[in-house]
């Protein structure tokens, strides 16, 4: 049977560019791939044929032979390469096939490496993530704070390239500089990483005595920080080239601070908004009267007290809360008042009590309000 004209397999006019070629191989190719057409007996014929085609076409010599002698040039004398179905014609196959091979199955494994043929030179560094504790007041005033960071920094010795001397790596001779390498396995060729060079395409013939060939080193870096008024717990602040060095020469990764503001003795805070509870005496809240309270700037804030304030009763200072972050004003503070009842207790004062709780048949509204309710209930039972 005689063999189709290649430029009539792919679907192409004779004048075709190799752009276009490939593109027309691809489209093809995805068409006919067996694994995609079960229903179809002549499909791996056809894929073979596509692929034989383009093979022939694809190579500007072999391509230019077959312009002129046809399908004689691969017969033998005429155009003096190998066929393009055998021989030393396989590993061209191959190659061809790698690309619509990626097509069809490059999101599936993970697409393609970036850069020429996937190689990979300089690799980013990592981002570093470093944990501050910090105390309400430093959270309300803001600070520059200087921490130590253990990380990976350039290696001085060698400038970051991992040589010794500074030179420049050279291309993997296993891969060639690409990254991966491939073998055939059946009918499929396979794409693994470098073996020799683990995917960066360059090998070191002299690491650096210094570094190792990584071009970094480890070392404690000491950082100036500006921690803003107003953080709290879990705000990050992002500082950018700050992290681990770039392997060879590769771009820094950035420092990551996470804020944890420390819980505070006096302070409960919600937000913008602190509470701080204070405790009056039983004397204090049934008189009313004056009573200093702390602010988280250091100073004090004169609070009245009405007189029957009860606990729980909440009084607000304005502009005595945090700040917002970055600006947005200030919150408030809430003084909340816990009566508290005296304990320890002299002979004279319990008799004192006594005399008093005598006298103080209306003092207690809440009291008499509540009974009235008790014996009402009581009294429903009852009928």
């Amino acid at each position: 049977m005689a063999k189709r004209d290649f430029y009539d397999v792919l679907g192409v006019q004779k004048g075709a560019t190799a752009e276009e070629l490939k593109k027309a191989y691809r489209k093809k190719a995805k068409e006919l791939h067996p694994d995609r057409n079960h229903d179809n007996p002549d499909a791996e014929s056809q894929f073979k044929e596509v692929n034989e085609a383009y093979d022939a076409l694809k190579d500007p010599q072999k391509k230019a032979a077959y312009d002129r002698f046809g399908h004689a040039a691969f017969d033998g004398g005429m155009g003096g390469g190998p066929r393009p179905g055998g021989g030393a014609g396989q590993g061209d196959f191959a190659s061809a096939f790698s690309d619509v091979f990626d097509d069809l199955f490059g999101d599936f494994m993970g697409g393609r490496g970036g850069g020429a043929g996937g190689r990979q030179r300089a690799t980013r560094g990592s981002d570093l993530r470093y944990n501050l504790r910090v105390t309400l007041e430093e959270a309300h005033q803001g600070l520059q704070k200087t921490i130590k960071v253990p990380t990976s920094v350039q290696c001085s010795t060698c400038t970051g390239t991992g040589a010794e001397g500074g030179a420049e790596p050279t291309a993997c001779p296993t891969c060639s500089g690409m990254g991966k390498v491939r073998a055939q396995q059946g009918f499929f060729t396979v794409e693994r990483t470098c073996p020799t060079c683990g995917g960066i395409g360059q090998i070191i013939k002299n690491p650096c005595r210094a570094c190792g060939g990584s071009g970094r080193v480890e070392k404690d870096r000491s950082l100036s920080v500006n921690i803003p008024a107003g953080v709290e717990t879990g705000t990050r602040i992002r500082l950018a080239g700050e992290g681990e060095a770039g392997l060879r020469g590769g771009p820094t990764g950035d420092l990551y601070i996470f804020i944890e503001v420390e819980e505070h003795a006096l302070f409960q805070r919600d937000g913008q908004s602190l509470f701080c509870l204070v405790p009056v005496s039983m004397t204090a809240a049934a008189l009313g009267g004056d009573i200093e309270v702390p602010t988280i700037d250091g100073g004090r804030s004169r609070v009245k007290i009405p007189a029957g304030s009860q606990s729980g009763r909440q009084m607000r200072l304005r502009g005595k809360g945090m700040p917002a972050l970055r600006g947005g004003g200030v919150g408030d503070m809430f003084i909340e008042l816990a009566v508290e009842t005296p304990v320890n207790l002299t002979s004279r004062q319990k008799e004192l009590l006594k005399e008093f709780e005598k006298l103080g048949e209306d003092n207690n509204p809440e009291s008499s309000s509540f009974f009235t309710k008790v014996k009402s209930f009581w009294d429903s039972m009852k009928s």
